[in-house]
């Protein structure tokens, strides 16, 4: 299956560190190399780039590597294609405008039978996976849910939960989302995070020779949250998701977390 990053911080930072892990599982340390894609917010505004090619061979996934982009949201992911061709149209991640703001979607697993179970009246496909039907299906079921208007982020946390706990019972659903504020995480089956804060220390990369120390890189002051599908680095602690569990970060903080009875 396909491999998740993302990041939240309460300053500008950029995530080369841990793109240049996550890029090489893309058809060199991993298999998944069947496109790769990654998009930064800056204010409302966001950039993505993608890119149909493995992520380990692509020049554009160079340019991310050396381009220090400073964002303070960024959603990745790597492609094991299980659903819809190799192509860019199928690649993530997916980008829709909603309530005046760009929300962006990454998924990894698979659904049986979502056509049916996830029909769209709204928000329609442009491609053919299962992973952007769910995207589509959830803000639909968001317009519907709330008459246009924007809920306040806890109530709409806990109701997008809510949607993710539908859609997981068609299969395997580990979700990144965003608006480019919150950064909303559902964990099916795989899924780690941590939290640097100071005082910050050295980690090393486990899929490349690379190791960088925080400390010289950040000030006392930063906060920062990184989300992977698998650990990027062996000598830091990663805390393991638990199934159906969800996390909402802010600035690299954790705000609401689902309970071990709310699975």
């Amino acid at each position: 299956m396909c491999e998740l990053l993302a990041m939240s911080a309460n300053v500008p930072t950029d995530i080369c560190f841990s793109f240049s892990g996550l890029m090489q599982r893309g058809g060199n340390t991993g298999p998944h190399k069947d496109g790769w894609g990654i998009t930064f917010y800056e204010g409302k505004g966001c950039r993505s780039f993608k890119d149909p090619l493995p992520s380990a061979h692509s020049p554009i996934a160079e340019l991310v590597t050396n381009y220090p982009i400073k964002s303070e949201t960024v959603i990745c992911h790597i492609r094991q294609a299980n659903s819809g061709d190799v192509s860019l149209v199928n690649t993530h991640p997916f980008i829709r405008p909603m309530w005046g703001k760009n929300w962006t979607y990454a998924h990894n697993g698979q659904l049986a039978d979502y056509k049916a179970q996830l029909s769209t009246k709204y928000h329609l496909p442009i491609g053919e996976t299962d992973s952007e039907q769910a995207f589509c299906w959830i803000l639909d079921q968001l317009l519907k849910k709330f008459d246009g208007e924007e809920p306040n982020t806890e109530v709409m946390f806990h109701y997008i939960i809510s949607l993710c706990q539908q859609i997981h019972k068609l299969g395997v659903f580990n979700l990144l989302l965003t608006d480019g504020d919150f950064l909303l995480v559902y964990c099916s089956n795989n899924l780690h995070w941590l939290t640097r804060r100071a005082p910050f220390g050295n980690a090393s990369l486990i899929d490349a020779e690379m190791v960088v120390n925080f400390d010289h890189e950040t000030t006392d002051n930063d906060i920062v949250t990184v989300i992977a599908t698998q650990p990027l680095t062996g000598d830091e602690t990663w805390q393991k998701m638990y199934a159906g569990e969800g996390l909402l970060f802010c600035k690299g903080e954790l705000m609401f977390q689902t309970k071990q009875n709310e699975k």
